[in-house]
């Protein structure tokens, strides 16, 4: 009788204990999430008060210099405020468009080339100099042989803005997947496990936190890529018309797109951060702190 009563008793504890878990996942989401929203809202504050306070400082030509004030008044006061957000919208959507494939072609290759880096330490003496090469020169000094190559189109896009995204986001991963546990490596090698085996079972699961850092900044890098790839190859998109704006004098269109872009940006950093905080907060993990 008492060997059926303890399995009985041990039945509610367990459940308790669950729920505790439970409980306590969730206020550590919270926390994260708060935690995160506060802090975009700050940056967004310090951003716009930094600016009005160097144009003070500046002391430049209402007429060249364009305020929070101002560009809230393109957007959502002036007679054609409808068309000048259609205008300026219809050129960030190309930008992001370009900023998406740039974003996810070097995060690929940064992942692969991470995981290649893991699997071959010949693999990783081989690459690492090419990957240094590339951000070590500057982009525009590429461009001339990228657009030869590749003409006007996506795959300059693609390139550019991969160029911009792969490094960080490759030392990163890769540093990510160097923070294996060796315990636990070993136990998948007891258990007959090969190296693919200890990168799917450990070595991927517990290089999330620099993964996620490596989203983060991909994710302005990416947008910057594709300011770069529009500017110099195919003119589309913000990158395209913002020298445009600049050359006709059309200063409001030009603080307008800079601020846009510039929010944008923010916005997808904080998202990103947002994600990484509740995921590895539900996974009992902490963000990396490598960037």
């Amino acid at each position: 009788m008492a060997v059926t009563q303890q399995p009985q008793q041990a039945g509610p504890e367990v459940a308790e204990l669950a729920a505790q878990v439970r409980r306590q996942a969730r206020r550590t989401t919270l926390r994260s999430l708060g935690s995160s929203l506060l802090t975009f809202a700050l940056t967004l504050v310090t951003v716009v008060v930094m600016w009005q306070l160097v144009l003070w400082a500046s002391d430049l030509s209402p007429y060249v210099a364009k305020g929070p004030a101002d560009v809230w008044n393109f957007f959502f006061v002036e007679d054609d405020a409808a068309e000048n957000r259609a205008e300026i919208m219809a050129n960030l959507w190309v930008t992001l468009g370009d900023a998406v494939i740039g974003f996810v072609a070097g995060l690929l290759l940064a992942l692969a080339g991470a995981i290649g880096f893991r699997l071959s330490k010949g693999f990783e003496h081989a690459v690492m100099p090419l990957a240094l090469l590339l951000r070590s020169v500057p982009l525009i000094a590429f461009a001339p042989v990228i657009i030869m190559i590749f003409g006007r189109e996506f795959m300059t896009v693609a390139v550019m803005g991969g160029i911009v995204v792969l490094f960080p986001a490759l030392v990163n991963i890769a540093y990510g997947l160097q923070q294996a546990s060796t315990q636990s490596l070993e136990v998948v090698q007891v258990y007959g496990g090969g190296s693919i085996k200890q990168l799917s079972a450990v070595a991927l699961p517990a290089s999330l936190p620099a993964f996620f850092a490596a989203v983060r900044v991909s994710v302005p890098g990416a947008i910057t890529g594709a300011l770069l790839a529009e500017w110099l190859a195919t003119g589309s998109g913000i990158g395209g018309v913002i020298n445009g704006y600049a050359t006709s004098a059309k200063f409001d269109e030009l603080w307008a797109s800079v601020v846009v872009v510039t929010f944008v940006s923010l916005v997808l950093y904080n998202l990103v951060q947002i994600l990484e905080n509740t995921v590895l907060a539900r996974m009992g993990m902490h963000p990396s702190k490598q960037v």
